[in-house]
């Protein structure tokens, strides 16, 4: 048996796919061409709490954002807080938009995370923040300026046109709902929160809990909620990192893929969402952002010739892998 540039040679003269064999062949490319140490990304967290309503919101609301900055601090992340505590001058809306404008420069991701509570009047949905309330228009006005990935969990009630108004290429999304008509108090958000550094949310087993694999744990977590108490279940989350603006269900997908395709040939949720992690393994903490980048890219390229794959002959596959 006999390695080659498309695969493995059997005795029998038969190639097998190596797909394993050619990110091997990736990483040592990407290592042999670039220094591996890490650079001053400086990706940063903005936790945004909510108005709880309620008081009994208040405690929910304080333990999920206290989860989210822990692994922040851990990933040594620049984190930034609104709304807890806060008084309303200036307003947490106006905080929140003074912290966006001061982040547009840096390279590194910008994970964005609202916990709280939402409506939608049928053409709007907001935000319920202390003081003004914030519309999905306002931030999609406010992101434009950013030239950084971004990445938002928005685990509020309503929060699916969120996805509608705000998705974007290099920007992931993640929402508690399905539609605006979700209006009753969302889970997804806490399960969120109780997913970052649960070792059981790493399904690729990397050591490391990506934005994809934390969607997928917290969207199980509330479906189970809901069946153990024999509820009608009144959220459904959705992620889209793929810039088309409508989402994908968490169980479209099998394991870490999505096992639906798309009709109009976008590239299907998940795949850019699972290359984030909030908290990185020692081994991604090493990669500088061009390594990352370029990592991530190859990665995409070898999905798009997967679902190419039925279409061509296994010479033509071979080669082009």
């Amino acid at each position: 048996m006999a390695i080659t540039s498309t695969g493995v040679q059997t005795q029998d003269g038969r190639v097998r796919t190596a797909f394993s064999l050619s990110i091997v062949l990736i990483l040592l490319l990407l290592f042999a061409a670039r220094p591996s140490a890490a650079d001053d990304t400086s990706p940063a967290l903005i936790i945004v709490v909510g108005a709880p309503g309620e008081t009994d919101y208040e405690d929910v609301f304080a333990e999920s954002a206290a989860a989210w900055r822990k692994a922040g601090q851990l990933a040594k992340l620049s984190v930034t807080e609104i709304g807890a505590g806060e008084g309303n001058n200036p307003s947490s809306r106006e905080r929140l938009q003074t912290a966006l404008l001061a982040s547009t420069n840096s390279p590194g991701d910008l994970w964005l995370v609202f916990i709280g509570h939402g409506t939608f009047d049928g053409k709007e949905a907001k935000f319920n923040l202390p003081g003004p309330d914030l519309a999905a228009t306002q931030l999609s006005e406010w992101l434009k300026p950013l030239k950084r990935r971004v990445i938002i969990f928005q685990g509020g009630s309503a929060s699916a046109p969120f996805i509608n108004r705000l998705s974007a290429p290099d920007r992931i999304l993640i929402t508690a709902t399905r539609s605006g008509g979700e209006q009753n108090y969302a889970r997804f958000g806490v399960n969120a929160a109780a997913a970052l550094g649960n070792p059981q949310t790493d399904v690729d087993q990397d050591g490391q809990n990506s934005a994809l694999e934390i969607f997928l744990a917290a969207a199980r977590l509330t479906t189970e909620w809901y069946k153990t108490e024999g509820r009608l279940a009144t959220e459904h989350p959705l992620i889209d990192d793929n810039g088309d603006g409508r989402g994908t269900p968490a169980d479209w997908f099998q394991g870490l893929r999505v096992v639906k395709k798309s009709t109009d040939g976008a590239l299907a949720d998940g795949l850019r969402a699972n290359q984030v992690h909030l908290v990185p393994s020692e081994f991604e903490a090493k990669l500088n952002v061009e390594q990352r980048k370029w990592r991530d890219e190859k990665e995409v390229e070898l999905a798009r010739l997967r679902e190419r794959k039925p279409a061509m002959s296994e010479p033509e596959y071979l080669t082009a892998l």
